[in-house]
């Protein structure tokens, strides 16, 4: 097992220094790049189920070489999103290379910054590494996610009650708003139960919701005053490219797929066929085996080195770059992913409300 691939990733931030240095059109490159170029390359690359052994996971999980790649990737995601701004601030864009630069931008902050950030926010049994996380998120004004996805999507995935778990026949642009919506409120749910466990009010300053809107809050201020208002359009763009990035993952992950309720608000537990894999061999090393997504479910604490492919886990026609663009054309979505999707248990009559709340 080598960790030396996985510097892949890399490529996505250069893509934007270089999308700057160029110019034009070609602010434009990293989108080019991600959603073009990689789909392609997946195709010509092919898939790979090997899996390490169990002697190689117990030896690589905790290996430094492999550790160290998410800590530099959350010190790039940071130093280039605060660059981004310079650049933006000193003039000689013009608005349509504004708006490239903002959306190659927010591609690695999708590509790279949520997507370690989720790597780095299962590491419960440190606070080093959430601490990266909530670093990474801080960049895209998306700090909540961390709480709702650990906390509430973990527990309620393919479930009515998760609205991460996009349903069968639901378009991405029906998703889109459910999920981001109802994450904030997940999270806020999840906060106000904690806070009540320990004797405090929702509105208290250990609500650490408030806190991390406060931060981002200051964040995008201090882009506006410091670089002005073309960095702070840029910041808040890049953002929402980032997150819709993210959200659209989340669509793909587990599109149409259901627990079994076996009780009045409970349902079967989560196993290998309740997400959708890929073993495409590029993706999965610029996304650090993400695509391996039953496994991550299935042991949310394992890293990324050691997940395992599954053949009884539900799987993909390609890799995740390529299954957004089926994702933005629901029509091509429908044709060929709903033939997919496994049998589905029948409607269950327990309306969500009726389930256990998180």
């Amino acid at each position: 097992m080598r960790a030396l691939p996985y510097y892949l990733i890399f490529l996505v931030p250069i893509s934007v220094v270089q999308s700057y240095v160029m110019g034009g059109i070609f602010t434009f490159s990293t989108p080019v790049w991600v959603f073009g170029v990689i789909p392609l390359l997946d195709l010509l690359i092919g898939k790979s189920s090997k899996n390490p052994t169990p002697e190689e996971a117990r030896r690589i999980k905790d290996e430094f070489r492999f550790k160290v790649i998410p800590w530099i990737c959350a010190l790039a995601q940071v130093v280039i999103v605060f660059w981004g701004a310079f650049v933006v601030a000193k003039g000689g864009l013009t608005f349509l290379e504004i708006v490239g630069f903002t959306i190659s931008m927010g591609t690695s902050s999708g590509v790279m910054g949520i997507n370690v950030s989720h790597e780095l926010q299962h590491r419960v049994n440190n606070r080093f590494e959430p601490l990266l996380s909530r670093f990474m998120l801080w960049t895209v004004c998306y700090m909540h996610w961390a709480i709702e996805h650990v906390v509430g999507h973990h527990r309620n995935v393919a479930t009515p009650h998760d609205p991460a778990t996009a349903r069968f026949g639901e378009s991405f642009y029906a998703f889109w708003p459910r999920t981001v919506g109802g994450g904030f409120k997940s999270a806020w749910e999840i906060e106000k139960n904690r806070l009540a466990k320990k004797g405090a009010g929702i509105w208290s300053p250990r609500n650490r919701i408030l806190l991390y809107g406060a931060v981002e809050i200051g964040l995008l201020l201090f882009f506006g005053i410091n670089f002005g208002f073309a960095a702070a359009f840029y910041f808040i763009g890049q953002s929402l490219v980032a997150v819709s990035l993210l959200e659209v993952v989340n669509y793909i992950e587990h599109y149409g797929l259901l627990r079994k309720p076996i009780a009045p608000g409970k349902y079967e537990p989560v196993n290998v066929t309740h997400s959708w894999n890929s073993s495409n061999i590029l993706t999965n090393l610029y996304l650090f085996n993400l695509q391996r997504h039953s496994h991550h479910h299935a042991e949310p604490g394992m890293r990324y080195q050691c997940l395992k492919h599954f053949d009884q886990s539900p799987q993909l026609p390609t890799g995740y770059a390529g299954m957004i663009l089926l994702a933005v054309v629901p029509p091509l979505w429908r044709a060929i992913m709903d033939p997919r999707v496994p049998s589905r248990p029948s409607a269950s009559p327990i309306a969500p409300e009726q389930g256990q709340p998180i």
